[in-house]
């Protein structure tokens, strides 16, 4: 259950800070501002309650993430409490760059953005997706298909994804999960060399197949879920089914 409310706000941060053993951080993050009861609540309640801790000097800044970049302008328009910087995810991707359209925006009022999940948490890997993700069948269905041409050939699609991701203008930093020393090897060599021609012309070849989709999103679909569970409507199929 998610409880955005200032006093859990704040128990929640003073967990935190005694954990790590730490008396300040450089930023707080509101986490998944899409699944409060309504954006009032982190306007009233979650917000204020970061600006105090700030206040306090035991954090630099506040930032807000979430997957609907509609609902995290929505929220950065409306505050009466700055809000420094964003971590958007699987929205500027080879398959769903609706970030972009943000970015002017989102800089005039200079908001830091931190592009996340460059392989659509696993959907642009060699891979492929664990099962419980939340895209619909036509993205997964073309993500196959790439993730099949890049296997033939030779070439991990998540380097290609990563590529993709590091060549647009505007984020400050793209953020990826990595399990091993070889992904962190893989991703530092396409981040410092980019790609060589073979894995260029495979590249080419993938964004042509996500061209055809008409779907690149799956908003709504976690928040219909995480709603029907809280009511109680839900059967058993789980957070994202």
């Amino acid at each position: 259950m998610f409880d955005f409310s200032a006093t859990r706000s704040k128990r929640s941060i003073e967990e935190t800070l005694r954990r790590l053993k730490l008396d300040h951080v450089d930023v707080l993050q509101v986490h998944d501002i899409e699944f409060a009861p309504s954006i009032d609540t982190i306007l009233n309640e979650t917000l204020p309650a970061l600006q105090d801790i700030v206040k306090e000097g035991r954090a630099k800044y506040i930032g807000i993430t979430g997957y609907p970049v509609t609902t995290l302008w929505e929220c950065i328009e409306r505050s009466h409490v700055p809000i420094n910087m964003i971590l958007s995810y699987c929205r500027l991707t080879m398959i769903d760059n609706t970030l972009n359209t943000f970015i002017p925006k989102l800089q005039a009022k200079n908001v830091g953005i931190v592009n996340a999940a460059a392989h659509s948490m696993g959907l642009l890997s060699n891979f492929g997706p664990p099962e419980w993700h939340p895209a619909g069948q036509e993205i997964k269905t073309a993500c196959t298909e790439a993730r099949q041409y890049c296997k033939d050939k030779g070439v991990e699609l998540g380097k290609l994804a990563l590529y993709y991701s590091l060549q647009q203008e505007g984020p400050a930093t793209v953020l990826v999960g990595m399990k091993n020393r070889q992904l962190l090897d893989d991703n530092l060599q396409v981040f410092n060399d980019g790609l060589n021609p073979k894995e260029q012309a495979v590249y080419n070849h993938v964004l042509k197949i996500f061209e055809k989709l008409t779907v690149r999103h799956w908003e709504n679909v976690e928040i219909e879920n995480y709603r029907k569970i809280m009511s109680g409507e839900a059967g058993g199929g789980g957070f994202f089914k």
